[in-house]
């Protein structure tokens, strides 16, 4: 059986990897927050840091990053109701409205003009019901590598489609996060490991190195 080293690096090829950013987004994450708890963990842990070192690391080895933005037109056209989720959001003061700053791609992370921003304006995940598949279908990816929020819907929803659609998922487990803090690792112990190759930002950007240097 190979160890997890060998695993990663057969399952991170640049040739068959893409990277989704998940809800990585002004109006989430950003300091204008709409869930500032929300955007507190993800900056207090790192991970949104290490959400823009992988893409950083991703435009530089030529790997295809796409940015999943769930947003909201002004007038709620096409908008889920049927969770209590989706009514709350509805009456947060910061509103993911389309074209607006909410729905941004947040600092510090970059965005190459190689990028694709994938938007949807309903339903809880970042690929079904939206183009992600079919994208990455088009530029031959075999793995996905998931990052972003939140652990506690977004992030599952990402990782289940994904291996449901035939992909291998590979999540740093420190460039996702949830609240509250301490429910992410547990939802990543119990339920992501069953699925997903998790491993780390560290390790993930190492095997990346390894690839642009021949080795």
């Amino acid at each position: 059986m190979p160890s997890d080293t060998a695993r990663l690096i057969g399952q991170l090829d640049p040739a068959a990897t893409a990277l989704l950013t998940v809800e990585c987004q002004r109006g989430v994450v950003g300091p204008d927050s709409a869930l500032p708890e929300l955007a507190d963990a993800v900056r207090e842990s790192g991970a949104l840091a290490n959400v823009a070192r992988l893409v950083a690391a991703a435009h530089g080895a030529g790997i295809q990053v796409l940015h999943a933005v769930a947003e909201r037109r002004p007038d709620g056209r096409g908008a889920s109701h049927n969770a209590r989720l989706f009514k709350a959001a509805a009456r947060l003061p910061v509103q993911q409205l389309t074209g607006s700053a909410a729905v941004q791609i947040a600092d510090p992370i970059p965005v190459s003009d190689d990028d694709l921003v994938v938007r949807r304006l309903h339903g809880l995940s970042p690929i079904a019901g939206t183009d992600v598949d079919a994208l990455l279908r088009n530029f031959g990816c075999r793995t996905l590598v998931v990052t972003g929020v939140s652990a506690n819907v977004a992030i599952p929803n990402a990782v289940f489609d994904a291996v449901n659609l035939g992909y291998t998922a590979v999540v740093p487990a420190d460039a996702i996060a949830g609240v509250p803090a301490d429910y992410t690792p547990e939802m990543i112990r119990h339920t992501l490991a069953l699925v997903a190759t998790v491993t780390t930002t560290d390790e993930v950007l190492a095997q990346w190195g390894r690839r642009r240097r021949g080795e």
